[in-house]
């Protein structure tokens, strides 16, 4: 199969281990309109929600974990999945939007289960790993705990495989602190702590 990926970083090498696929990198959507027989396109980019994907047919999938569908300018055959660092290499995906046959054939190609979700900022798991790290924030705010000590914690305690300052580097603390931001307009529960906030 033939893809067309716009990132702004390497591809996962699960994506990259399955065989019988062609992975085509592009700078933007307009060249992706210019290159025949393609599959599907994915934008990995982190401000791929700016982009008009009203013109392609192809099944589009897009890294926007803050930003809704209803938000952005595009058709049917475009879904949102979580691209943050570390959730593409997951064997199940977390999708908003229709999954058509065509889609559904992609994701099969590659090896990915999916569970379709509301389409909502945040999905499911990058809300309750946003609001851990969150949690860390404001503990270290308070004097609590030194990172590590905290990261140790979080490891050890909950079995989780980062610790939230881990977890923070490894996805980006601006995507944190822009998701909290976005989901605290509508429940102050995820209100970004300042010590997170000043980290960006």
């Amino acid at each position: 199969m033939k893809f067309i990926v716009l990132t702004d970083s390497t591809l996962p090498s699960t994506l990259l281990a399955v065989e019988g696929n062609e992975w085509i990198i592009v700078t933007d959507i307009v060249t992706a309109h210019n290159i025949a027989g393609v599959d599907a396109c994915f934008d990995l980019r982190e401000d791929s929600f700016r982009s008009d994907y009203t013109s392609l047919r192809m099944p589009v999938f897009i890294n926007s974990v803050t930003v809704p569908l209803s938000e952005i300018s595009c058709g049917t055959n475009v879904i949102r999945i979580n691209g943050w660092p570390g959730f593409l290499e997951k064997v199940q995906w977390e999708i908003a939007g229709e999954v058509s046959k065509s889609a559904e054939k992609i994701l099969t190609f590659l090896q990915k289960k999916y569970m379709r979700v509301k389409d909502e900022p945040g999905f499911i798991s990058a809300r309750i790993i946003s609001m851990v790290i969150n949690e860390a924030y404001f503990t270290e705010e308070d004097k609590v705990s030194s990172r590590e000590d905290i990261d140790i914690a979080l490891r050890l305690g909950t079995n989780y495989p980062f610790g939230p300052f881990e977890w923070a580097n490894k996805i980006g603390i601006k995507n944190i602190y822009y998701l909290l931001k976005k989901l605290s307009l509508s429940d102050d529960r995820y209100t970004p702590s300042a010590h997170l906030k000043n980290s960006c």
